[in-house]
């Protein structure tokens, strides 16, 4: 509980500073991702390979903050991905060292650009952290209590339809919360309150998703934990595996936005 309050304490505190202190806190959880799948995948040399990768990550942040064209951005992570991948010793391995990188990219720049978006700003963000938070705690509890049929038995033996259920309606009910409360400050998220609510719907379903995800990585590696940096928790794969997924939501809805306007 400690960890997760302190957790919770610097993600907010960030992103009500926003700018580069929350770029950068971002980019050491993409960082943290990026280190903890090369090692549960076997990628080597793995120190050459992480900081190749590391750098990366850092080059495409301070793009974004330098508001870069769009062109040198993704030239940009496309060199730093295939020197990534040559640098893997085993061919198979390259696809993990290729994959670990874009895995890290939704949690390395969506945050910031959310936080950045004159329509979604620190409320899009807020409400991104309530339907992931919402979806874990309600997941939880009431799996813990009502039971029942798993819901992917193979790939997380734990996972029931009532803590999917349950995590779902609290996500729509964070959602709806986190615009509302919003409105009282004169902000306003884009898609009104029912628009609001399915998104929420959606985003949570991507959420549970994510995290089976990361659990299906996990048995293919023989790993418990992604890693132990966070007491109690595991790594932060193990934390983010549902924010990912929704930082992946939101990235290609804007994106589609950006494409047809």
């Amino acid at each position: 509980m400690l960890s997760a309050l302190v957790m919770v304490a610097i993600a907010l505190f960030t992103a009500y500073w926003g700018g580069w202190p929350f770029a950068l806190f971002w980019l050491a959880a993409g960082i943290a991702i990026m280190v903890e799948w090369t090692r549960m995948t076997g990628v080597e040399p793995r120190l050459l390979v992480q900081g190749v990768l590391a750098v990366g990550l850092g080059v495409l942040v301070a793009l974004f903050l330098s508001e870069a064209k769009l062109g040198l951005f993704i030239a940009a992570g496309l060199s730093f991905l295939a020197a990534g991948a040559l640098l893997t010793r085993d061919g198979s391995a390259k696809i993990w060292s290729a994959t670990g990188f874009l895995y890290a990219l939704p949690i390395v720049l969506v945050p910031p650009v959310v936080r950045d978006h004159p329509e979604l700003g620190i409320l899009g963000l807020l409400w991104m952290f309530a339907v992931v938070w919402a979806t874990d705690i309600a997941a939880y509890f009431t799996g813990r209590t009502f039971g029942g049929p798993k819901l992917c038995p193979p790939i997380s033996p734990k996972k029931t339809w009532s803590g999917f259920i349950g995590g779902v309606v609290a996500a729509a009910l964070g959602g709806m919360l986190v615009a509302w409360a919003g409105q009282k400050f004169g902000l306003t998220l884009p898609f009104g309150f029912l628009g609001t609510a399915v998104i929420s719907i959606v985003a949570s379903v991507a959420s549970q998703v994510g995290d089976l995800g990361e659990s299906a990585l996990k048995r293919h590696c023989n790993v418990k934990d992604s890693s132990h940096l966070i007491p109690g928790h595991g790594g932060v794969m193990d934390r983010l595996d549902g924010f990912w997924a929704v930082c992946l939501i939101v990235a290609a809805v804007l994106l589609t936005i950006h494409l047809t306007s």
